[in-house]
């Protein structure tokens, strides 16, 4: 391969990692926040409790308020503990293989390719119950952080691509 090409694969694929190991520690601090503070989530199961408090209070066995009390405080505790160890797993796990690629440990680019590419098939399964345009950017995001992971490899690989003094 042209040394120029290479080295312009090289350059980009540290800015694609670097952008991945900043979007992961926004992860984690969301993550971290989440459990901190009071989301959304309690905010509409206070809203269901304010408005089936007058129903409960003549009758507190109404099936239809308590169901909807119910369902908005399971909603609102495990929808928050959910969306929190997801930000924070996912963001620990994309520091982790960050900081290995940065370090130029070979076998983080095999895992690497693997762990964004069932990222990306979450994404998509993801996709097709939110139609988020940010996961269709997340997604193609990712598809060229893979691909660039990959000729980093291949390069590394072919030491086309000089071992650089490690990263910390």
């Amino acid at each position: 391969m042209n040394p120029l090409r290479a080295e312009r694969i090289h350059r980009y694929f540290r800015l694609g990692i670097f952008i991945k190991g900043a979007h992961a520690t926004l992860e984690i601090v969301s993550g971290v926040l989440l459990l901190m503070i009071r989301p959304a989530f309690l905010i509409i199961a206070q809203t269901v409790a304010s408005s089936t408090q007058d129903e409960l209070a003549q009758d507190p066995t109404d099936f239809f308020a308590n169901f909807l009390l119910h369902t908005a405080n399971h909603i609102a505790i495990g929808g928050q503990l959910f969306a929190a160890l997801y930000l924070l797993s996912h963001g620990i796990i994309k520091i982790f293989l960050v900081i290995a690629l940065l370090k130029n440990k070979l076998w983080a680019y095999p895992l690497s390719l693997g762990v964004l590419g069932l990222f990306i098939v979450y994404q998509v399964y993801r996709f097709t119950d939110t139609h988020s345009i940010g996961l269709v950017v997340l997604t193609v995001f990712d598809a060229i952080v893979i691909w660039l992971i990959w000729k980093e490899y291949q390069l590394v690989r072919a030491h086309l691509v000089p071992h650089e003094a490690p990263v910390v």
